[in-house]
C-alpha cells in the first residue's frame, strides 16, 4: 500500500506525470495558437516539434542565473520554487484519472484557495525584484488577479450549490448520473469561467501584467535561468489545472465510456479547454487596464450573480 502511494505521488497519477502533461498542452497551446494565426509554431525538435516546451525547459535550466543586486534575495530565491508547487499541489486534488490523489469534500474552496495563493506568490516575485517594470508588473498583476477571483470563484460555486457538494469528485460524479454537463445547464458559468481563467493565466488580451511592449517582461523582468524555467513550468502547470479544472466541472469530468480509461476522456475534454482558451487569445488583441477591470464588474459579476440567482431558483441544475 506505501508502495502504491509512493508510486502514486511521484508516478502516475503524480508528478513526473503532470510534469509530461504541462510540455504536452504548452505543445499544443503553441502549435494551435499557431495555425489559428496564420504560423507554423514548434516544428523541428522532435515530431512536429513536440519536444521544444522540453528543450527549453532544459536550455534555461543551463543559462546564466544573475540576482539583482538590490532585490529582495531570500524572496527572490524562494518564490520561483512556491510558483511551480501551488498548481502541482492543486492538480494533486482534482480526479484526472477518475479519483483524485487527495479528496475531500471542501477541494473546491482549496482550489480557491490555491488561486488567491499564486496571486500572492506573482506579486512578491515583481516586488521582491526592485526593479521599475517588475514593481508595475506585479501591481497590475495583484490588481488584475483578485479581481478576476470574484467572477472565477462565482462560477466555481455554481455547480457546487447544484450538486449540495464541495467536492470535485462528487460534482463529475453527479453529471455522470444525471446524464447531463453543466455546460448546458450552466452556460454563463462556463463562459465567464473561461474568461476568467485567460486574466487569472495572464494570457492575451489579459497579458497587462507582462506586457512587452511595454514593460519588457512585467513581474518576470529580472528573472533569468533555473528561476524563470521554474515560473515557465509553473505556467505550463497552471495550464493544465485550469483547464482540467473546467473539464471536471463543466464537461463532465473522467467519465468511463466504453473501454477508453477515465484518464483519456479527461485530458481529451481539458484539450478541448485548451484550444478553447488558445482560440480566444488567439483572435483578440491586449485590452487596456481600464478595459480589464470594467469588464469584470460591468459584465462578468452581473452576469455570475445572474447564474446564481438562477441555480437558486432550480433552473440550471
Amino acid at each position: 500500500m506505501v508502495l502504491y502511494e509512493i508510486v502514486g505521488v511521484f508516478i502516475y497519477p503524480g508528478i513526473a506525470f503532470l510534469f509530461g502533461l504541462a510540455f504536452l498542452y504548452e505543445w499544443i497551446d503553441r502549435k494551435f495558437f499557431a495555425r489559428v494565426q496564420n504560423r507554423i509554431g514548434p516544428l523541428y525538435t522532435g515530431r512536429s516539434g513536440i519536444l521544444q516546451p522540453v528543450a527549453d525547459f532544459i536550455k534555461l535550466l543551463s543559462k546564466e542565473d544573475i540576482v539583482p543586486a538590490s532585490c529582495e534575495k531570500p524572496i527572490f530565491s524562494v518564490i520561483p520554487i512556491v510558483y511551480a508547487t501551488l498548481p502541482l499541489i492543486a492538480l494533486f486534488v482534482i480526479p484526472i484519472t477518475g479519483s483524485a490523489l487527495i479528496a475531500f469534500e471542501g477541494d473546491v474552496i482549496f482550489l480557491m484557495f490555491v488561486s488567491a495563493l499564486i496571486t500572492l506568490t506573482v506579486f512578491l516575485a515583481g516586488w521582491s525584484s526592485a526593479g521599475s517594470f517588475s514593481r508595475i508588473g506585479s501591481i497590475r498583476s495583484a490588481l488584475q488577479m483578485l479581481s478576476y477571483e470574484i467572477p472565477f470563484g462565482l462560477a466555481l460555486i455554481g455547480p457546487a450549490i447544484s450538486t449540495h457538494s464541495l467536492s470535485l469528485t462528487k460534482i463529475a460524479q453527479w453529471q455522470a448520473a444525471n446524464s447531463s454537463w453543466f455546460l448546458w445547464l450552466q452556460p454563463i458559468g462556463f463562459a465567464v469561467v473561461l474568461i476568467s481563467l485567460l486574466a487569472e493565466l495572464e494570457l492575451v488580451p489579459f497579458d497587462i501584467p507582462e506586457a512587452e511592449t511595454e514593460i519588457v517582461a512585467g513581474w518576470l523582468t529580472e528573472y533569468g535561468g533555473r528561476r524563470l524555467a521554474l515560473f515557465r513550468l509553473g505556467k505550463d502547470l497552471e495550464l493544465v489545472m485550469a483547464s482540467t479544472l473546467v473539464a471536471s466541472l463543466y464537461l463532465g469530468g473522467a467519465q468511463p465510456l466504453f473501454f477508453i480509461p477515465p484518464v483519456v476522456i479527461l485530458i481529451l475534454k481539458s484539450i478541448i479547454v485548451l484550444l478553447l482558451i488558445s482560440f480566444i487569445r488567439a483572435i483578440f488583441a491586449r485590452f487596456r487596464i481600464d478595459q480589464m477591470t470594467s469588464g469584470m464588474w460591468t459584465y462578468l459579476l452581473p452576469l455570475m450573480i445572474v447564474q446564481i440567482l438562477l441555480v437558486q431558483f432550480g433552473i440550471g441544475g
